[in-house]
């Protein structure tokens, strides 16, 4: 199992380098993942597309269809790959520190 090391607290990750953890996310561990998803700093439009990922998985205990995504961002495909550029399922939910979704390769 991998770690992940930020501020001096070590935060578990599964194989795919998902946090083992969600409840143990902060912003820190957000900003020390991004690098690993091809993305050298978080900027607003990140942020707003983390916090939605964020509060969705806190109501309902899963990741949104891209679908849901999409519309309740209102960014288009082609906008949430430019901004995560491994995806909204690998880049996207993993930086927001939710589990891999489902369906997620």
């Amino acid at each position: 199992m991998a770690e992940l090391v930020v501020n001096g607290v070590s935060y578990a990750l599964d194989e795919d380098g998902f946090l083992e953890d969600p409840s143990a996310w902060n912003e820190d561990v957000a900003k020390a993942l991004a690098p690993n998803e091809e993305i050298p700093e978080l900027t607003e439009e990140h942020w707003r597309v983390i916090n939605y990922l964020r509060d969705y998985y806190d109501q309902y205990g899963v990741a949104p269809m891209v679908r849901k995504l999409l519309k309740d961002t209102g960014y288009d495909q082609k906008t949430i790959y430019e901004l995560f550029p491994t995806g909204p399922g690998k880049g996207a939910c993993k930086i927001a520190g939710l589990p891999k979704p489902t369906g997620c390769v």
